[in-house]
């Protein structure tokens, strides 16, 4: 009931917001509004304003519109010709149509900047020790080692202030196939390194679990043993829950990822290899000879103890000032909306994975995740879709607000409007590519729900 509440809230925010930007800029240029409908479909509440206005709720709640006096629908009374769209000077339609993707915008960048103000415990940027073979293990990341900025190029560094910045710049070096530099210290903020991660090698791959294990960003965990199963070989090893672990085969446990990728690699082929541990318990030292059972994962041979591994992360407290949290704002909205259109024409020209579609279902649900979260990650949450409603809005197709514009665009160029037989061929050239989008990001949110990916 969480995700569908929170989902219903979220379109029906978004979808007015964004119907308002096109109703205020279309009453401020004198033009008049016929109505106003969040949804389509059969109307199921209705109200009329003081200025003839029919505001409306319709059944279907995925989208709306705002429909306007126009010559081109039907007969316009004389008295009200000069009220009618396709009456307005050009700069005027242009930016009635621009504003429903703007609000969106101005609205991401309000809540982006509440989400600073109103600041969060997040977990800190603390690596534990990567898994062998991965992008981190291969520049030279460290168990201890504490992610303070992220660049691109070396030159322009962006502060990490918590684990999930760190995520969003990975998840858009994956996007955008760009390596991503780092600049570490240890966990006292002292000996800083700069590394490098190809994460170009990763391009245009699937965002499954074995591809996260190769990037090997693995949050700081203390070396605890937090869960052991009932009669697996980690129960019949004697390990018990809240064991610390000191030692591995003579070897000094660091953290968690050192502790985890140990036990999956105690194997020679297809024979499990006993190993000698040293744990402490009750403040005394007790050593035990667990032997794992081997198991496929992600078409890898691995051994598992059927352990749960590693600590709560260290969390800090995130918030910015009135300034700085507008400004981050500013700028969260505005680097998403440059990588969002990157990802879009890598996806065009095949140089990225058409599995960053999401659709109706995958929003749904991140929805209720967000919400279950609390009101700061709900906020982000719908900031994020508010922006890719803006950005989705102005790409060039005659069925968006974008296409519109660049009807003008023709307009103002050649000095005439884009003949009706043309815009209807290009709307349903428009319709087409909007379903067939629709029906890729549909069934990438189904494969998504089968397969477990996140």
């Amino acid at each position: 009931m969480t995700t569908i509440l929170a989902f219903l809230a979220a379109l029906g925010l978004l979808i007015a917001v964004h119907e308002w930007g096109h109703y205020r800029v279309a009453r401020a240029c004198g033009v008049k509004v016929l109505r106003f409908s969040i949804g389509f479909g059969r109307v199921i509440w209705r109200r009329v304003g003081r200025d003839g206005t029919e505001f409306t709720l319709s059944a279907l709640p995925l989208g709306g519109y705002v429909r306007m006096l126009d010559e081109r629908d039907g007969a316009v009374a004389p008295h009200e010709r000069e009220q009618a769209f396709n009456q307005r000077p050009l700069r005027q339609r242009a930016a009635i149509v621009a504003a429903g993707p703007a609000a969106n915008w101005v609205l991401a960048i309000a809540l982006f900047a509440a989400v600073a103000w109103l600041g969060s415990e997040q977990p800190k940027a603390l690596m534990g020790t990567p898994p062998a073979g991965s992008l981190a293990e291969q520049a030279g990341l460290r168990a201890g080692d504490w992610v303070r900025q992220v660049s691109a190029d070396g030159q322009g560094w962006e502060d990490v202030d918590a684990l999930p910045d760190l995520q969003s710049a990975v998840a858009r070096a994956l996007a955008l196939g760009e390596p991503l530099h780092l600049s570490v210290t240890d966990a006292q903020g002292h000996a800083l390194r700069n590394l490098r991660l190809e994460m170009e090698r990763l391009a245009g791959r699937a965002p499954d679990a074995q591809l996260f294990n190769d990037i090997g960003l693995v949050p700081f965990g203390e070396p605890l043993i937090t869960k052991v199963t009932a009669g697996g070989p980690g129960a019949d090893a004697g390990l018990q829950a809240g064991d610390r672990v000191l030692s591995i085969d003579g070897q000094a446990v660091a953290d968690a990822g050192f502790l985890r990728e140990a036990i999956r690699g105690a194997h020679d082929g297809d024979q499990p290899r006993t190993m000698a541990w040293r744990v402490e318990r009750g403040g005394q030292v007790v050593a035990l000879q667990p032997t794992p059972r081997l198991a496929d994962d992600a078409g890898r041979r691995v051994a598992r103890l059927e352990i749960g591994l590693g600590s709560a992360p260290e969390r800090v407290m995130v918030s910015y000032g009135p300034v700085d949290g507008l400004w981050r704002g500013v700028q969260q909205s505005w680097d998403m909306a440059a990588t969002t259109v990157r990802l879009m024409g890598r996806m065009l020209v095949g140089e990225a994975s058409l599995k960053n579609l999401s659709g109706p279902v995958a929003i749904a649900d991140y929805a209720g995740q967000s919400a279950r979260a609390g009101l700061v990650p709900y906020l982000e949450f719908l900031a994020k879709i508010s922006l890719s409603l803006a950005v989705l809005n102005l790409l060039p197709l005659p069925m968006l607000d974008g296409g519109h514009l660049m009807y003008h665009l023709f307009e103002g160029l050649s000095g005439r409007p884009v003949s009706e037989w043309w815009q209807r061929q290009l709307q349903r050239a428009g319709a087409l590519i909007l379903m067939l989008m629709m029906a890729l990001a549909l069934s990438n949110d189904v494969v998504t729900r089968l397969t477990g990916w996140h």
